[in-house]
C-alpha cells in the first residue's frame, strides 16, 4: 500500500509500528506491515554471529581458567606427621593423628585448601579458606634455620584463624601455637 495509508493508522499503531520498526535491524517492506501481513525473517547480519561466536569463546575461556586453578595450585605441602592437626580439621570416629595426612595448597588468589585423607588415600574432608597474611617472617628469627625461615602464612577457614609455619624449602608444613610468633604477627599489623 502507499504511504497515506500508513498515515492513516491509529495513534496507538503509528506508536508501536515505529517502536517496532527501531527494533528491527534490517529493512522491511513497511506497506506490508502497516497492512498488518507477517513480515519475512529478516536477513541476519553476518557480524552478529561472529559476536555471538567470539563471546561465547570467552566465556568458556573464562570459565575454564578459573574452574581450571582448583586443579593446579600454586604450592604444595604436607603437613609434617609430627605437627598436630589444624583445628578446622575434625578426624573421622575410629581414626587417629597417624592414620590420616593432610596436604595443604596455596592458590593465586589468596586461598587454601586443605585436604584430609586416610592411609589408603582416600579423602575424608576437604576444608578452604583464606590467606590472610603470607611469607610473615619474624625481625630476629631462631638460630638453625636457613636464611628467609621460619616463614608464616595466617590462614582462616571455618571462622577459626591458624598460623602454618614452613620452617625451610621443602614441601611440608608445620601448626604453630608460638605466642611469642603470633605476639609479633600482631604488632606486624598483618591482619
Amino acid at each position: 500500500m502507499s504511504v497515506a495509508y500508513t498515515l492513516a493508522l491509529t495513534q496507538d499503531k503509528a506508536s508501536h509500528l515505529w517502536m517496532f520498526r527501531k527494533s528491527l535491524p534490517t529493512k522491511v517492506n513497511w506497506a506490508s506491515l502497516a497492512l498488518g501481513e507477517i513480515p519475512s525473517v529478516p536477513e541476519k547480519d553476518p557480524r552478529v554471529g561472529r559476536y555471538l561466536l567470539l563471546g561465547a569463546a570467552v566465556t568458556i575461556l573464562a570459565a575454564a581458567i578459573i574452574k581450571g586453578c582448583e586443579y593446579f595450585p600454586e604450592s604444595t605441602f604436607q603437613l609434617a606427621s609430627e605437627s598436630r592437626l589444624p583445628k578446622w580439621i575434625t578426624l573421622p570416629a575410629g581414626l587417629t593423628r597417624a592414620d590420616v595426612s593432610i596436604t595443604m595448597s596455596y592458590y593465586t588468589w589468596g586461598s587454601a585448601r586443605f585436604i584430609l585423607q586416610d592411609a589408603r588415600g582416600q579423602t575424608l574432608e576437604k576444608v578452604d579458606g583464606m590467606v590472610k597474611c603470607q611469607n610473615f617472617r619474624l625481625k630476629n628469627p631462631p638460630q638453625g634455620f636457613p636464611p628467609g625461615y621460619p616463614a608464616y602464612a595466617v590462614i582462616t577457614a571455618k571462622g577459626t584463624t591458624e598460623m602454618i609455619e614452613h620452617r625451610k624449602m621443602e614441601p611440608v608444613f608445620y601448626m604453630t601455637d608460638d605466642p611469642t610468633v603470633w605476639k609479633e604477627y600482631r604488632a606486624f599489623g598483618c591482619d
